[in-house]
């Protein structure tokens, strides 16, 4: 009993053009043909595309495929590599899945990461721009802690700090400072990644750091800048 190319194709549960792929590439034996020029394909062709197809429909690429049963063929690390895809590409899933749910759940805006819904109505435009940027930078644990650091801040602290213009003067800025350093010695006791936050990077130090040194003068006026600059040098550079 034999098969045309199309028939194969459909007993493999795949397409013609697959099956002449794999011819080019090399992974299927050309079958003899008929008098009249046409493929006779047998069982073994059968068995042939079966396994190449499962092991793509796996992960498995075409360049790797032929090796996998090849003698000195590294059959066991190939599996290995692709399950650790995979765990990955379901990691990434379930985490697709979770942030959609709050999102439908909370009915959150869409321009505001999931992991800050909760505080969403506290954050001004200028806020909602850095945690989304943050969020490529700093881990989920470091982007909880974060939403907590939110979620304890003083409203009227909130409400001065965006509201200082960028003319403040020397005193108004002071009294910012002074109002912000408690504030900053808190989050710092509570959350002490803070002062090292490399564990916590899912990038690399210099580019989250680049990017935050770019991106804060396109958020925050000079005055808001200085205000958390000066706040900063108190809190970990302490007077004597």
């Amino acid at each position: 009993m034999a098969w045309s190319t199309s028939e194969l194709a459909e007993l493999a549960g795949t397409t013609v053009n697959t099956v002449r792929h794999y011819h080019r590439v090399g992974l299927l034996e050309q079958p003899e043909r008929r008098a009249n020029g046409y493929k006779q394909y047998r069982a073994r062709h059968l068995a042939r595309v079966i396994p190449i197809r499962r092991l793509r429909e796996l992960g498995v690429p075409l360049a790797e495929i032929g090796s996998l049963g090849a003698a000195g063929g590294d059959a066991a690390g190939t599996l290995r590599a692709l399950d650790v895809e995979l765990a990955a590409s379901i990691e990434r899933l379930q985490r697709a899945r979770t942030e959609l749910a709050v999102v439908l759940r909370d009915r959150a805006s869409l321009d505001v990461p999931p992991e800050f819904s909760s505080v969403e109505e506290r954050l001004t435009d200028a806020d909602r721009a850095l945690v989304t940027i943050c969020t490529q930078f700093y881990d989920r644990d470091a982007l909880d802690d974060i939403r907590r650091m939110i979620e304890v801040e003083p409203t009227d602290i909130d409400r001065d700090f965006t509201a200082l213009p960028p003319d403040a003067s020397e005193a108004t800025r002071r009294d910012l400072v002074e109002r912000m350093v408690p504030l900053l010695d808190r989050h710092l006791a509570d959350h002490p990644w803070l002062s090292d936050p490399l564990p916590r990077l899912s990038t690399s130090a210099t580019a989250a750091r680049d990017a935050l040194h770019r991106v804060l003068p396109d958020l925050y006026n000079g005055a808001q800048r200085d205000v958390l600059r000066r706040a900063m040098l108190v809190v970990l550079d302490p007077p004597t």
